[in-house]
C-alpha cells in the first residue's frame, strides 16, 4: 500500500478538529466523543468507553488470530504561555506543510491516523483473523500506562503498537521513569535558638549532597539513566524564625531496562542508613511518589509513579512486520530507534511483557514545546504504515 502524495481534505479536517479540542488530563470528554464518532463512521464493529473514559474501537477477527492494540492518549499537557505561539495552540493552523497545535506531535495526530487507517482497510474489504482495537486513553501525561492498564485488563492483546512520535521509524525500546521523594524529619524551634530543634532542611542538604554522587547505570538500547532534582520544599513555609520540621526533595529518575523499585531506592537507603549511624538526630526516608486524580467520568485513578523501561528484539514478529511496513510505504529500510521519554509502553511491555513497539508521526523532540506541529506528509505516511503493518501481521 503506497501513501498518497497529498493529504486527503476530509482526513486533514478530521485531524484539525481533534487538535482544536482542548483536552488536558481529566478533560478528555469532548475529544473522546469526537474520536468515537470517527470510529463509527470508519466502520468499526464496536465502539465503547470504559468507566475511566478510555475509548476502545474494535474490529472483530474472523478467526483466532493474534489480538492487536493500536494505542494513543487523548490528553495533552497545558499551554503555559499561548501568546508565545506563532499560531494559536488550539486553532490547528496549517502552514508551511505542517499542522500546528497542542497535541499535534504528542499525540492526537497518531490516533486520527490509526482510525483512518482502519477505515481504509475496511473499505477495501479487509478483515483481520484476530480482533484489532484502537484505544485512546486518558491521563497519560500524569500517569504513564495506568489508564492503559485498565484497557489491557479487558483486551489482553498479543501485540501493542504505540502512536507516540517516532519520525515514522519503528521504536523498539523506551526509557522508564520514577518519581522519587526524599523526606527528612526534624523538630521545630525558634531560629534564635537553633540548638533547641533539629533542622530538617539542613538534614536534607546533607542527604542531597550524597545522593548527587550516586552513579546511574547505562544501557546500549536506551542510553544513560538519569537522576534530576526537580523540587525542594520545607515546612513550615515560609519559615519565619522557625526551624523546619520537614524537608522534601523530588527527583525525576529516568530508568534503563531491568531496573526495579527496589534497586533504584536501595542506594539511597544505604546513604540514609549510614547518615543515621553517624548522627542520631538524622531521620529520613526515600519512597516512590504516588498520586490520585479524578477522570472526566468521575472515576478516581492513580498509582505509584514508577514506570519501567522496556525493549523488544527487532527480530520479533511484531517489529519485523512494522519495519517492513515502513519500508514498503516510505522506502526507508531498517529504520529503528528508541524513546528517551516515558510512554504507555511502560504498562504493556514494562509491566506485562506484551510485545510492544512505537510508530508515530512527528518527532519526540516536539512533545510539550511551543509551536508543536506534525508534518502533513507524516500524517499521510503514518496512516498507510499502520494499515500496512496490520496487513503484514495478519498475512
Amino acid at each position: 500500500m503506497e501513501s498518497q502524495r497529498t493529504i486527503e481534505p476530509a482526513y486533514l479536517e478530521f485531524c484539525r478538529e481533534v487538535l482544536s479540542i482542548r483536552s488536558l488530563s481529566g478533560e478528555e470528554r469532548q475529544v473522546a466523543s469526537f474520536l468515537m464518532d470517527g470510529m463509527r463512521r470508519a466502520g468499526f464493529d464496536e465502539v465503547v468507553s470504559d468507566r475511566y473514559g478510555n475509548i476502545i474501537g474494535t474490529v472483530k477477527g474472523s478467526a483466532t488470530g493474534p489480538v492487536v492494540v493500536l494505542e494513543g492518549h487523548m490528553d495533552t499537557v497545558p499551554v503555559p504561555a499561548p501568546e508565545q505561539w506563532k499560531h494559536a495552540p488550539f486553532e490547528s493552523v496549517v502552514a508551511d506543510g505542517k499542522l500546528y497545535g497542542r497535541g499535534a506531535a504528542d499525540m492526537k495526530s497518531a490516533l486520527c491516523a490509526m482510525i483512518w487507517a482502519i477505515g481504509d482497510l475496511l473499505n477495501a474489504g479487509w478483515r483481520p483473523s484476530g480482533d484489532v482495537h484502537v484505544v485512546g486513553v486518558v491521563y497519560e501525561e500524569v500517569f504513564e500506562g495506568i489508564a492503559f492498564g485498565k484497557a489491557l485488563d479487558a483486551l489482553r492483546p498479543d501485540f501493542v503498537i504505540l502512536g507516540e512520535a517516532t519520525e515514522l521509524q519503528v521504536y523498539t525500546a523506551q526509557k522508564g521513569r520514577a518519581e522519587i521523594v526524599l523526606e527528612t524529619f526534624g523538630k521545630n524551634a525558634h531560629s534564635a535558638n537553633p540548638e533547641k530543634g533539629v533542622n530538617a532542611a539542613d538534614a536534607l542538604v546533607r542527604l542531597l549532597s550524597r545522593v548527587r554522587e550516586l552513579p546511574c547505570p547505562s544501557d546500549s538500547l536506551v542510553g544513560d539513566g538519569l537522576m534530576v532534582l526537580t523540587d525542594i520544599k520545607s515546612l513550615p513555609y515560609p519559615g519565619k524564625s522557625v526551624i523546619p520540621h520537614l524537608a522534601k526533595a523530588t527527583y525525576d529518575r529516568r530508568l534503563i531496562v531491568g531496573e526495579t523499585e527496589n534497586n533504584v531506592l536501595a542506594p539511597i537507603q544505604d546513604i540514609i542508613d549510614n547518615l543515621a549511624i553517624t548522627d542520631e538526630t538524622f531521620s529520613a526516608r526515600a519512597l516512590i511518589a504516588s498520586d490520585e486524580q479524578v477522570c472526566y467520568t468521575g472515576e478516581r485513578i492513580g498509582g505509584r509513579r514508577f514506570f519501567p523501561a522496556w525493549s523488544l528484539d527487532r527480530s520479533h514478529q511484531l517489529a519485523r512486520c512494522a519495519i517492513d511496513a515502513v519500508g514498503q510505504v516510505t522506502g526507508v529500510q531498517e529504520s529503528v530507534g528508541s524513546y528517551y521519554f516515558c510512554t504507555d509502553g511502560s504498562e504493556s511491555a514494562g509491566r506485562r511483557d506484551i510485545a510492544t513497539i512505537g510508530i508515530g508521526p512527528s518527532s519526540q523532540k516536539l512533545a510539550h514545546v511551543t509551536d508543536e506541529y506534525v508534518p502533513l506528509d507524516h500524517l499521510v505516511k503514518v496512516r498507510a504504515i499502520y494499515a500496512q503493518a496490520l496487513i503484514n501481521l495478519y498475512a
